[in-house]
């Protein structure tokens, strides 16, 4: 059997050559450098690992990352700290370890990457093994247990929420509940009174004081969905609960002292929304400082039967259903459609599916994942069927075209569905909600 290769990048005789012996011992073949100009001499492609120090005489060990991008980097650190490991897991560390280390545990962490590469990753109800999903992981596990910022990036559907579950559930905070707000669910005139608190009085219809959900989370982890959707004023509020520690209601003049992790999400590209004055670029940084992105389900075509034999399983227990299989035509269909929905509507076509199968199989026809069209309202019915206007186009022209005019609930109405349909709506075809002008 052939041994696997692991390159040592270490400037201290000492560790170096101790860790090699180790190594040695459990059946890898082991080369030695002791600096990145050391280490470039040799053929890095032939590693299967690279376990490097992150100060060496010269160029600092990440840049071996750059250098061997197809190689898993195992980056040593003795300067253990938040900022060195959120750096360089963002350069593209599969991992990172503190010395002095046990042998033992980087035995246990050598074996994870190198030994089981292929095999399955799940965390918090998330299954995947594609390379995204993998990174994705591990990128996860690192930052859950530290109280940094974490910006969650990803289309509608992806799972954002499970990811911001998992890291609070792996943090020092889990003992304590979660709290978790839609911005986009909220109108923006109660946004910052839902978030902030209000005192009595502060404005109509404020006849109590009450509590925001930022007071709420304190000591805990408040995660924002959707936080493209929020107002400027209430950006700058939560900025300074970013800054400061500290929360101040509604009509109040004093302020609390709150400790806070935010983790925020989002569909949007925030860095445009910058650019075009819509979201605080301070913010954005506050935010930003750790950064996780979950990839579209057509991207993870390796995955996709994976997680929908998994959610049939799932569904077919909830329903106390006999157990059910796809057919090929039906597993065919499943791999050949691009899932604008994402995960989530994987989800709901397979339980619609189990509830309508009245054999042991799910055929084609009952995933119904053809693209389904706006309700139309009876009074725009003609104009929607104009034969040069397809019902997309009709439902984008008619809500940039009185959105100016209208509130949410009247563009509803006049649409024909709920509000809660026109915001989903507005996500899948990347139609912002305008914010509201300053009086």
């Amino acid at each position: 059997m052939t041994r696997k290769k692991i390159l040592i990048v270490e400037d201290e005789v000492v560790i170096r050559s101790s860790l090699k012996k180790f190594l040695e011992k459990k059946n890898y073949k082991v080369c030695e450098a002791s600096s990145v100009e050391g280490a470039v001499k040799q053929d890095l492609g032939r590693f299967c690992l690279i376990i490097t120090d992150l100060r060496l005489p010269g160029p600092p060990g990440t840049d071996i990352i750059r250098l061997a991008p197809h190689v898993p980097v195992l980056v040593m650190t003795s300067y253990a700290s938040l900022k060195s490991a959120v750096e360089t897991m963002k350069l593209g560390a599969v991992d990172y370890i503190a010395k002095p280390f046990d042998f033992e545990d980087l035995l246990k962490t050598i074996h994870k990457l190198i030994e089981e590469p292929n095999q399955t990753s799940t965390i918090a109800n998330m299954l995947g093994n594609c390379d995204a999903m993998v990174e994705l992981f591990s990128r996860l596990r690192k930052v859950a247990p530290t109280d940094s910022n974490v910006l969650i990036v990803g289309e509608s559907g992806t799972g954002k929420e499970l990811v911001a579950k998992a890291i609070h559930n792996a943090s020092a905070q889990s003992s304590k509940k979660m709290i978790l707000l839609n911005c986009a669910a909220i109108p923006h005139t109660l946004i910052e009174s839902e978030l902030f608190g209000h005192e009595k009085g502060a404005f109509t219809g404020a006849t109590s004081a009450r509590v925001g959900l930022v007071e709420a989370a304190d000591g805990s982890t408040l995660f924002l969905d959707e936080i493209g959707e929020l107002t400027l004023e209430a950006q700058a509020r939560l900025l300074r609960v970013l800054q400061e520690g500290e929360v101040r209601r509604v009509g109040s003049v004093e302020t609390k002292k709150v400790s806070v992790r935010l983790i925020a999400a989002t569909h949007r590209d925030l860095k445009t929304l910058v650019k075009d004055k819509q979201f605080r670029e301070d913010l954005y940084y506050r935010l930003n400082v750790f950064k996780l992105e979950l990839p579209p389900l057509r991207d993870r075509q390796n995955d996709l039967m994976l997680i929908a034999d998994h959610v049939l399983q799932r569904i077919t227990r909830k329903l106390k259903k006999q157990a059910l299989t796809f057919t090929e035509q039906t597993r065919e269909v499943i791999s050949q459609y691009g899932w604008p929905g994402n995960v989530r509507e994987l989800e709901n076509a397979i339980e619609r599916a189990v509830i309508l199968c009245e054999s042991c199989s799910i055929t084609p026809e009952l995933l119904a994942v053809e693209a389904e069209a706006p309700h139309r309202s009876v009074q725009d019915n003609e104009t929607a069927m104009d034969d040069n206007v397809s019902l997309k186009d009709y439902f984008q022209q008619f809500v940039l075209k009185n959105q100016d005019q209208m509130t949410e609930t009247e563009l509803a109405l006049k649409l024909g569905i709920s509000r809660k349909s026109l915001w989903q709506k507005r996500q899948k075809l990347d139609i912002p909600r305008k914010k509201s002008r300053k009086k």
